[in-house]
């Protein structure tokens, strides 16, 4: 289980998984890349990083707050938050 990981560690794990799953350049993915907008993110891209993010982080995303995240930042903040850091 990951957890107690500092939002610097958070944040690299985050933007190593969207580059990844979107095969962009990690230095193109910012805090404030907005995932359909920017990064070209579907529905399908969507709900595989919100996979990706539970699996890596060993938690679970309620779905009220997985609507939420609109940006690399919503998701860093979110993990942030759920895993108490």
């Amino acid at each position: 289980m990951v957890n107690r990981m500092p939002p610097a560690e958070i944040e690299l794990k985050v933007r190593e998984i969207i580059a990844k799953v979107l095969k962009k350049p990690a230095e193109s993915v910012t805090l404030e890349s907005r995932y359909r907008e920017d990064l070209g993110a579907d529905s399908l891209a969507v709900v595989e990083l919100l996979y990706e993010f539970e699996q890596t982080f060993d938690i679970s995303v309620p779905d009220d707050k997985a609507r939420q995240i609109r940006t690399v930042g919503d998701s860093v903040k979110l993990l942030t938050e759920v895993l108490g850091t």
